[in-house]
């Protein structure tokens, strides 16, 4: 454990140094969670609600969603990426610390810098430029945190499984933008999934992206019952499990191929 916790505080080092990265990402989400706020505005000019949400909640959405979009950054990609890229994936997997774990806690690391690097100052900027988020009921905040920790989670798992990829496509820097965005999109990061048709919206609710951001954001505003939301988290966590599961047999499929055919 020791090894992982020394991991962490040399990443929070590391992403302490890059000040220029740091104002590049604030503001590329401040023009975001803005180009956001105007859009709402408009859509809500004549209507007080739109399925079941209001124009004042759906602000509170836009920026807890760009508060999110921070603690679910990942690295993990890009880490298997270089590795195999590099060929020095094979000497990885034989150091004394286990290669994935090495990545999660570089990830964890990262995330406890971009709190205070990122997400505090978007979270004023939104108070001060768009509305104080005041969350819908101060009581679901513990399973909102739970969620929040899963949504991540989750995300992480399936950032892993695309890395993976990269042992028969070599190359996925393009593709990990391509996923990037598209996980934004289909998870309600963006647009929320109850503007989608309802056809579209049972496919989507039916897929784990959803409970990436969706459910967290959903509990936040308050849009659905607390017995709905601990059911939806039901699920959420019915997917963490099934990642999981998944996660570890193609690792432990990729891991003895390259054992057996070197980097």
């Amino acid at each position: 454990m020791k090894k992982y916790l020394f991991i962490i505080k040399t990443q929070i080092i590391k992403s302490l140094t890059y000040e220029f990265n740091v104002y590049g990402n604030i503001l590329m989400q401040t023009i975001i969670m803005i180009t956001s706020a105007y859009f709402w505005r408009a859509l809500y000019k004549e209507q007080s609600t739109v399925s079941g949400v209001d124009a004042d909640s759906m602000l509170t959405y836009v920026i807890i969603s760009s508060v999110l979009s921070v603690l679910l950054i990942t690295n993990v990609e890009r880490r298997i990426g270089r590795s195999v890229e590099k060929g020095t994936v094979a000497t990885d997997l034989i150091k004394p610390v286990s290669l994935f774990g090495m990545f999660f806690a570089e990830d964890i690391g990262s995330i406890i810098a971009l709190i205070f690097q990122n997400m505090v100052p978007i979270l004023l900027i939104g108070s001060i430029m768009i509305k104080v988020p005041v969350m819908a009921d101060i009581r679901d905040l513990p399973i909102f945190v739970v969620s929040v920790v899963e949504s991540f989670l989750i995300n992480w798992l399936i950032a892993a499984l695309f890395g993976m990829t990269a042992f028969t496509a070599v190359n996925i820097n393009a593709l990990i933008q391509v996923k990037k965005h598209l996980i934004r999109l289909l998870s309600g990061s963006i647009i929320p999934i109850w503007f989608f048709p309802e056809s579209v919206t049972k496919v989507l609710a039916a897929l784990p992206f959803v409970y990436i951001y969706q459910l967290p954001l959903s509990i936040y505003i308050g849009r659905g019952t607390r017995a709905e939301h601990l059911w939806q988290m039901r699920i959420q966590f019915l997917w963490l499990l099934i990642l999981t599961v998944l996660f570890l047999l193609v690792h432990k499929r990729v891991t003895r191929k390259v054992m057996v055919q070197g980097g």
